[in-house]
Protein backbone atom coordinates (compact mmCIF):
# COMPACT_ATOMS: atom_id res chain seq x y z
CA UNK A 1 0.00 0.00 0.00
CA UNK A 2 0.95 3.57 -0.80
CA UNK A 3 1.13 5.70 2.25
CA UNK A 4 -1.16 7.60 3.60
CA UNK A 5 -2.43 11.26 3.05
CA UNK A 6 -2.79 13.39 5.81
CA UNK A 7 -5.73 15.54 5.67
CA UNK A 8 -3.80 19.01 6.21
CA UNK A 9 -1.57 17.97 3.29
CA UNK A 10 -4.71 17.22 1.19
CA UNK A 11 -5.35 20.41 2.12
CA UNK A 12 -2.45 22.21 1.40
CA UNK A 13 -1.97 20.50 -2.18
CA UNK A 14 -5.85 21.59 -3.14
CA UNK A 15 -4.84 25.08 -1.98
CA UNK A 16 -2.02 25.29 -4.36
CA UNK A 17 -4.02 23.94 -7.22
CA UNK A 18 -4.93 27.34 -8.66
CA UNK A 19 -1.51 28.68 -8.96
CA UNK A 20 -0.98 25.98 -11.87
CA UNK A 21 -0.97 26.29 -15.51
CA UNK A 22 -1.09 23.18 -17.13
CA UNK A 23 -0.60 22.59 -21.10
CA UNK A 24 -2.88 19.70 -22.31
CA UNK A 25 -1.55 18.44 -26.07
CA UNK A 26 -3.69 15.49 -27.68
CA UNK A 27 -6.81 14.80 -29.26
CA UNK A 28 -9.25 16.64 -28.78
CA UNK A 29 -13.27 15.35 -29.22
CA UNK A 30 -16.35 16.23 -28.76
CA UNK A 31 -19.08 14.13 -27.13
CA UNK A 32 -22.51 14.36 -28.57
CA UNK A 33 -25.61 13.21 -27.31
CA UNK A 34 -28.72 12.07 -28.85
CA UNK A 35 -31.42 10.92 -26.22
CA UNK A 36 -35.12 9.35 -26.81
CA UNK A 37 -37.32 6.72 -25.87
CA UNK A 38 -37.75 3.10 -27.25
CA UNK A 39 -40.86 1.46 -27.24
CA UNK A 40 -40.78 -0.60 -30.32
CA UNK A 41 -38.53 -2.42 -32.36
CA UNK A 42 -37.77 -1.42 -36.29
CA UNK A 43 -40.09 -3.13 -39.13
CA UNK A 44 -37.60 -2.65 -41.65
CA UNK A 45 -34.50 -4.32 -39.21
CA UNK A 46 -33.95 -5.84 -35.62
CA UNK A 47 -33.02 -2.09 -34.00
CA UNK A 48 -34.89 -0.29 -31.96
CA UNK A 49 -36.37 2.69 -32.96
CA UNK A 50 -35.25 5.70 -30.88
CA UNK A 51 -38.15 8.40 -30.18
CA UNK A 52 -35.78 11.82 -29.93
CA UNK A 53 -36.54 13.36 -26.88
CA UNK A 54 -32.81 16.05 -27.41
CA UNK A 55 -29.91 16.48 -27.67
CA UNK A 56 -26.43 17.86 -25.78
CA UNK A 57 -22.98 17.60 -26.23
CA UNK A 58 -19.47 17.47 -23.80
CA UNK A 59 -16.06 17.88 -24.39
CA UNK A 60 -14.14 14.54 -24.94
CA UNK A 61 -10.91 13.33 -24.81
CA UNK A 62 -8.13 15.89 -24.69
CA UNK A 63 -10.34 18.21 -24.27
CA UNK A 64 -12.04 16.31 -20.88
CA UNK A 65 -8.52 16.27 -19.68
CA UNK A 66 -8.55 20.25 -19.79
CA UNK A 67 -11.60 20.58 -18.66
CA UNK A 68 -10.96 18.67 -15.61
CA UNK A 69 -7.75 21.05 -15.10
CA UNK A 70 -9.98 23.33 -14.39
CA UNK A 71 -12.79 22.58 -12.51
CA UNK A 72 -10.10 21.36 -10.42
CA UNK A 73 -9.03 25.16 -9.93
CA UNK A 74 -6.16 24.88 -12.20
CA UNK A 75 -5.81 27.13 -15.65
CA UNK A 76 -5.21 24.98 -19.09
CA UNK A 77 -4.34 25.56 -22.31
CA UNK A 78 -5.25 23.43 -24.90
CA UNK A 79 -3.35 22.47 -28.02
CA UNK A 80 -5.06 20.44 -30.64
CA UNK A 81 -5.87 19.84 -34.26
CA UNK A 82 -9.44 20.15 -35.52
CA UNK A 83 -11.02 20.30 -38.77
CA UNK A 84 -12.47 23.66 -40.06
CA UNK A 85 -16.11 22.41 -39.29
CA UNK A 86 -18.86 23.15 -37.44
CA UNK A 87 -17.37 20.85 -34.74
CA UNK A 88 -14.77 22.42 -34.33
CA UNK A 89 -16.79 25.94 -33.83
CA UNK A 90 -18.76 24.09 -31.14
CA UNK A 91 -15.78 22.61 -29.38
CA UNK A 92 -14.15 25.74 -28.98
CA UNK A 93 -16.66 27.65 -27.90
CA UNK A 94 -17.74 24.72 -25.25
CA UNK A 95 -13.68 24.73 -24.48
CA UNK A 96 -14.04 28.79 -23.50
CA UNK A 97 -17.25 28.01 -21.68
CA UNK A 98 -15.04 25.44 -19.49
CA UNK A 99 -12.59 28.35 -18.80
CA UNK A 100 -9.71 26.13 -21.11
CA UNK A 101 -7.56 28.26 -23.24
CA UNK A 102 -8.02 26.45 -26.87
CA UNK A 103 -4.97 26.79 -29.10
CA UNK A 104 -6.46 24.80 -31.88
CA UNK A 105 -4.70 24.42 -35.33
CA UNK A 106 -7.36 24.07 -38.42
CA UNK A 107 -6.67 21.62 -41.29
CA UNK A 108 -9.17 22.03 -44.19
CA UNK A 109 -8.60 17.71 -44.65
CA UNK A 110 -9.67 16.62 -41.77
CA UNK A 111 -12.80 16.10 -39.45
CA UNK A 112 -13.17 17.68 -36.03
CA UNK A 113 -13.08 14.16 -33.97
CA UNK A 114 -17.17 13.93 -32.88
CA UNK A 115 -18.72 10.73 -31.05
CA UNK A 116 -22.34 10.86 -31.43
CA UNK A 117 -24.04 8.51 -29.27
CA UNK A 118 -27.41 7.77 -29.33
CA UNK A 119 -29.05 6.71 -25.59
CA UNK A 120 -32.24 6.10 -24.27
CA UNK A 121 -33.80 8.01 -21.51
CA UNK A 122 -31.94 5.70 -18.89
CA UNK A 123 -28.77 5.86 -20.60
CA UNK A 124 -28.19 3.01 -22.18
CA UNK A 125 -25.67 3.42 -25.38
CA UNK A 126 -28.40 2.22 -28.40
CA UNK A 127 -25.36 2.96 -30.79
CA UNK A 128 -22.48 5.05 -31.79
CA UNK A 129 -21.15 6.81 -34.66
CA UNK A 130 -17.81 7.99 -34.69
CA UNK A 131 -16.68 11.44 -37.15
CA UNK A 132 -12.86 11.42 -37.59
CA UNK A 133 -9.67 11.19 -39.97
CA UNK A 134 -6.98 9.57 -37.61
CA UNK A 135 -4.08 9.16 -39.89
CA UNK A 136 -1.05 11.20 -38.11
CA UNK A 137 0.00 14.67 -39.13
CA UNK A 138 2.68 15.34 -40.92
CA UNK A 139 4.60 18.22 -43.15
CA UNK A 140 3.15 21.71 -42.44
CA UNK A 141 0.27 20.53 -39.85
CA UNK A 142 2.62 18.86 -37.58
CA UNK A 143 5.34 22.00 -37.64
CA UNK A 144 2.70 24.16 -36.43
CA UNK A 145 1.63 21.71 -33.64
CA UNK A 146 5.36 21.23 -32.11
CA UNK A 147 5.16 25.67 -32.58
CA UNK A 148 2.37 25.40 -30.19
CA UNK A 149 4.00 23.11 -27.75
CA UNK A 150 7.27 25.38 -27.74
CA UNK A 151 5.37 28.69 -27.55
CA UNK A 152 2.80 27.12 -24.88
CA UNK A 153 4.87 25.54 -22.54
CA UNK A 154 6.77 28.52 -21.65
CA UNK A 155 4.74 29.62 -18.66
CA UNK A 156 3.60 26.15 -18.01
CA UNK A 157 3.52 24.28 -14.54
CA UNK A 158 3.82 20.55 -16.39
CA UNK A 159 2.54 19.16 -19.41
CA UNK A 160 0.10 16.55 -20.39
CA UNK A 161 0.12 14.63 -23.33
CA UNK A 162 -3.74 12.95 -23.96
CA UNK A 163 -2.83 10.35 -27.39
CA UNK A 164 -6.10 8.88 -28.35
CA UNK A 165 -4.55 7.84 -31.88
CA UNK A 166 -6.29 10.07 -33.67
CA UNK A 167 -3.29 11.81 -35.32
CA UNK A 168 -2.57 14.39 -33.41
CA UNK A 169 0.88 12.92 -30.96
CA UNK A 170 3.80 12.00 -33.50
CA UNK A 171 7.49 11.08 -32.26
CA UNK A 172 8.34 14.51 -33.09
CA UNK A 173 5.33 16.27 -31.37
CA UNK A 174 6.03 14.10 -28.47
CA UNK A 175 9.98 15.10 -28.41
CA UNK A 176 9.27 18.62 -28.78
CA UNK A 177 7.11 18.32 -25.31
CA UNK A 178 9.39 16.49 -23.68
CA UNK A 179 12.27 18.41 -24.64
CA UNK A 180 9.88 21.36 -23.56
CA UNK A 181 9.18 19.92 -20.23
CA UNK A 182 13.07 19.30 -19.57
CA UNK A 183 13.73 22.79 -20.45
CA UNK A 184 11.36 24.01 -17.77
CA UNK A 185 12.13 21.26 -15.12
CA UNK A 186 8.18 20.48 -15.31
CA UNK A 187 6.95 17.03 -15.63
CA UNK A 188 5.57 15.78 -18.73
CA UNK A 189 2.36 13.19 -18.37
CA UNK A 190 1.37 11.04 -21.18
CA UNK A 191 -2.30 9.06 -21.03
CA UNK A 192 -0.70 6.51 -23.70
CA UNK A 193 -1.53 4.51 -26.62
CA UNK A 194 0.39 0.80 -26.84
CA UNK A 195 0.92 1.47 -30.73
CA UNK A 196 2.68 4.68 -29.80
CA UNK A 197 5.10 3.23 -26.89
CA UNK A 198 8.37 4.15 -27.98
CA UNK A 199 7.14 7.86 -28.69
CA UNK A 200 6.88 8.31 -25.01
CA UNK A 201 10.68 8.13 -23.95
CA UNK A 202 11.36 10.46 -21.38
CA UNK A 203 7.57 11.35 -19.74
CA UNK A 204 7.95 11.84 -16.34
CA UNK A 205 4.92 9.95 -15.83
CA UNK A 206 2.64 7.76 -17.99
CA UNK A 207 -0.46 6.40 -16.97
CA UNK A 208 -1.69 3.17 -19.00
CA UNK A 209 -4.47 1.20 -18.07
CA UNK A 210 -4.31 -2.64 -16.89
CA UNK A 211 -5.01 -3.91 -20.58
CA UNK A 212 -2.79 -1.52 -21.78
CA UNK A 213 -0.31 -2.58 -19.63
CA UNK A 214 -0.98 -6.41 -20.17
CA UNK A 215 -0.57 -5.83 -24.28
CA UNK A 216 2.53 -3.76 -23.63
CA UNK A 217 4.54 -6.05 -21.11
CA UNK A 218 3.16 -9.42 -22.97
CA UNK A 219 1.63 -10.52 -19.54
CA UNK A 220 -1.60 -10.85 -17.70
CA UNK A 221 -2.39 -8.68 -15.28
CA UNK A 222 -4.66 -10.12 -12.55
CA UNK A 223 -2.85 -9.84 -8.99
CA UNK A 224 -0.63 -7.19 -7.42
CA UNK A 225 2.74 -9.33 -7.96
CA UNK A 226 1.41 -9.60 -12.05
CA UNK A 227 0.68 -5.29 -11.55
CA UNK A 228 4.12 -4.62 -10.44
CA UNK A 229 5.89 -6.94 -12.98
CA UNK A 230 3.95 -5.20 -15.85
CA UNK A 231 4.87 -1.82 -14.21
CA UNK A 232 8.50 -2.57 -14.24
CA UNK A 233 8.34 -4.22 -17.91
CA UNK A 234 6.55 -1.20 -18.49
CA UNK A 235 8.40 1.80 -17.33
CA UNK A 236 11.77 -0.04 -18.72
CA UNK A 237 10.14 -0.41 -22.13
CA UNK A 238 8.87 3.14 -22.40
CA UNK A 239 12.08 4.95 -20.74
CA UNK A 240 9.55 6.95 -18.66
CA UNK A 241 10.96 7.76 -15.42
CA UNK A 242 7.22 6.52 -13.56
CA UNK A 243 4.07 4.67 -13.69
CA UNK A 244 0.57 4.81 -13.24
CA UNK A 245 -1.44 1.67 -13.93
CA UNK A 246 -4.98 1.69 -13.42
CA UNK A 247 -6.87 -1.38 -12.85
CA UNK A 248 -10.20 -0.35 -12.69
CA UNK A 249 -11.76 -2.21 -9.93
CA UNK A 250 -9.37 -3.06 -8.29
CA UNK A 251 -7.32 0.37 -8.20
CA UNK A 252 -3.81 1.55 -9.02
CA UNK A 253 -0.26 0.27 -8.91
CA UNK A 254 2.39 3.30 -9.24
CA UNK A 255 5.66 2.33 -9.98
CA UNK A 256 8.18 5.09 -9.51
CA UNK A 257 12.60 5.57 -8.83
CA UNK A 258 11.83 5.49 -4.84
CA UNK A 259 8.09 4.54 -4.90
CA UNK A 260 6.30 1.24 -5.45
CA UNK A 261 3.12 0.32 -4.15
CA UNK A 262 -0.89 -0.35 -4.69
CA UNK A 263 -4.25 1.57 -3.60
CA UNK A 264 -7.59 0.11 -3.84
CA UNK A 265 -10.11 1.41 -5.82
CA UNK A 266 -12.22 4.68 -4.73
CA UNK A 267 -15.21 4.29 -6.26
CA UNK A 268 -18.41 3.59 -3.99
CA UNK A 269 -20.85 2.98 -7.12
CA UNK A 270 -19.68 2.95 -10.79
CA UNK A 271 -22.25 4.87 -13.83
CA UNK A 272 -20.06 5.38 -16.60
CA UNK A 273 -16.13 4.81 -16.89
CA UNK A 274 -15.72 6.98 -19.81
CA UNK A 275 -13.14 9.89 -19.57
CA UNK A 276 -11.63 8.25 -16.37
CA UNK A 277 -8.39 8.13 -17.16
CA UNK A 278 -8.96 11.58 -18.17
CA UNK A 279 -9.84 12.57 -14.95
CA UNK A 280 -6.70 10.64 -13.13
CA UNK A 281 -4.17 12.07 -15.63
CA UNK A 282 -5.19 15.79 -15.12
CA UNK A 283 -5.18 14.92 -11.40
CA UNK A 284 -1.96 13.59 -11.02
CA UNK A 285 -0.66 17.11 -13.30
CA UNK A 286 -2.09 19.29 -11.07
CA UNK A 287 -0.89 17.57 -7.55
CA UNK A 288 2.60 17.37 -9.01
CA UNK A 289 2.53 20.72 -10.47
CA UNK A 290 1.29 21.99 -7.00
CA UNK A 291 4.20 20.29 -5.35
CA UNK A 292 2.89 16.63 -4.55
CA UNK A 293 5.21 14.03 -4.27
CA UNK A 294 4.11 11.18 -6.94
CA UNK A 295 2.71 9.20 -3.96
CA UNK A 296 0.29 11.75 -2.98
CA UNK A 297 -0.68 12.89 -5.97
CA UNK A 298 -1.85 9.58 -7.23
CA UNK A 299 -3.93 9.16 -4.07
CA UNK A 300 -5.69 12.10 -5.00
CA UNK A 301 -5.68 11.18 -8.73
CA UNK A 302 -7.24 7.83 -7.53
CA UNK A 303 -10.22 9.34 -5.65
CA UNK A 304 -10.68 11.90 -7.94
CA UNK A 305 -11.49 8.74 -10.19
CA UNK A 306 -13.92 7.51 -7.97
CA UNK A 307 -15.90 10.33 -7.98
CA UNK A 308 -16.05 10.67 -11.76
CA UNK A 309 -17.30 6.98 -12.50
CA UNK A 310 -20.19 8.04 -10.79
CA UNK A 311 -21.27 9.66 -13.27
CA UNK A 312 -22.58 9.35 -17.21
CA UNK A 313 -20.69 10.47 -19.22
CA UNK A 314 -16.70 12.48 -19.12
CA UNK A 315 -17.26 14.09 -15.64
CA UNK A 316 -15.20 16.82 -14.05
CA UNK A 317 -14.37 17.03 -10.40
CA UNK A 318 -13.89 20.24 -7.67
CA UNK A 319 -11.36 20.76 -5.32
CA UNK A 320 -14.06 20.28 -2.76
CA UNK A 321 -15.66 16.86 -3.45
CA UNK A 322 -12.34 15.48 -3.89
CA UNK A 323 -11.34 16.79 -0.17
CA UNK A 324 -14.45 15.57 1.00
CA UNK A 325 -13.90 12.79 -0.35
CA UNK A 326 -10.21 12.14 0.79
CA UNK A 327 -11.70 13.07 4.17
CA UNK A 328 -14.50 9.94 3.84
CA UNK A 329 -11.77 7.45 2.99
CA UNK A 330 -9.92 8.61 6.25
CA UNK A 331 -12.38 7.69 8.12
CA UNK A 332 -13.37 4.63 6.92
Amino acid sequence: MLPPLAPERARAIAAGLGRTHILVVGDAMLDKFIAGRVTRISPEAPVPVVMFDHESHRIGGAANVAHNVTALGGRATLVAVTGRDEAAATLAHACRDAGISPAFLGDAARLTTTKVRIVTERNQQVARVDYEVDAEISGDLEQRVVSAVQQQASDASAIVISDYLKGCITARVMRAAVAAGHERRIPVLVDPKIPHIDYYAGATVITPNHHEAEIAANMRVRTEDEARGAARVFRERSACGAVLMTRGDQGIWLLGSDVEGSLPAAAREVADVTGAGDTVIATMALSLAAGATLAEAARLANEAAGIAVARFGPAVVTPAELLRALEVSANG
